[in-house]
């Protein structure tokens, strides 16, 4: 299980709930009142995608081991994932583990997989009373028996959820999804007997791992670094680019409010002009 497969959104599946931005959340801070306010529920991105960096320095910095600042990024994740499940995004994927992350040392990788396991079977209860579809991207073959088992039953028992579609990366590099995309088209041309066999930017997006999704509107970094780290690199093409000091320990709701207020804020063109609308609306965001 290397992608997704009939993942194509249902018409009408996922429609904003006719409520205040500010009642979506429950509890609201002041400060994310505040951001509350001045976001449109009509204008947030259809796919949401973030790169989980820093838990290695939050610890460092509090002088604490590495799989403590891992655990507190698990906390973190459950918060924004029920809070982006809440704004009615329809998409959110999350860099939890990449093919470079198997470089570092055994007794962390060890950690993480035992961290994973204990997440899918300690959160799937939410994502079913949240009504969240669990899907995963990356070269899952790769990742021990006992992880895959738990990775299946986690699509099985949310595959007839129609809220939002949590992706997790696992294993996962952006280079070799591309890879991937193209041996799986020169395999399906050669099984097809075609001789002169072409790609174009269709057919590639149809064997990638992520097809069927929308391609993400706005990919958020945290820990400052400037770099998208081979994640999501076709689908990130024309995606706005957050990127916050915020380690992702320390990532709040507010944090992931104050991101969407600024992707609000953005005009986007596709290498054109835009509308005189999507520009004014730009403006007064």
């Amino acid at each position: 299980m290397r992608g997704i497969a009939g993942v194509a959104l249902p018409r009408g599946s996922f429609e904003p709930s006719p409520v205040k931005t500010t009642e979506l959340l429950q509890d609201p801070t002041r400060e994310e009142a505040e951001f509350l306010d001045k976001l449109d529920p009509k204008r947030l991105p259809q796919h949401l995608a973030i790169i989980m960096d820093g838990n290695g320095r939050w610890a460092q910095r509090r002088h604490l081991p590495r799989v403590a600042g891992h655990r507190t990024g698990v906390k973190t994740a459950r918060v924004i994932i029920e809070s982006c499940s809440r704004l009615h995004i329809p998409c959110l994927t999350l860099y939890a583990f990449s093919l470079e992350n198997w470089r570092r040392p055994q007794a962390e990788v060890e950690f993480l997989m035992r961290l994973l396991r204990e997440y899918l079977k300690r959160e799937l209860p939410t994502m079913q009373k949240n009504n969240i579809r669990l899907m995963f991207i990356g070269r899952s073959e790769h990742l021990p028996q006992s992880v895959r088992d738990d990775m299946a039953e986690g699509v099985r028992l949310t595959s007839g959820n129609t809220g939002m579609r949590l992706i997790l990366a696992l294993n996962y590099g952006g280079r070799a999804e591309l890879v991937d995309a193209f041996n799986a088209l020169l395999d399906q041309a050669r099984s097809n007997g075609v001789s002169d066999f072409k790609a174009d930017e269709q057919s590639i997006s149809e064997h990638l791992y992520t097809a069927g999704l929308p391609d993400p509107d706005l990919l958020v970094r945290t820990s400052g670094e400037v770099r998208v780290s081979n994640f999501l690199l076709w689908q990130i093409a024309y995606a706005e680019i957050y990127v916050t000091q915020v380690l992702w320990p320390d990532f709040s709701r507010a944090r992931l409010l104050e991101a969407l207020v600024d992707y609000q804020k953005r005009e986007r063109r596709y290498g054109g002009l835009g509308s005189p609308r999507e520009r004014t609306a730009a403006g007064k965001a």
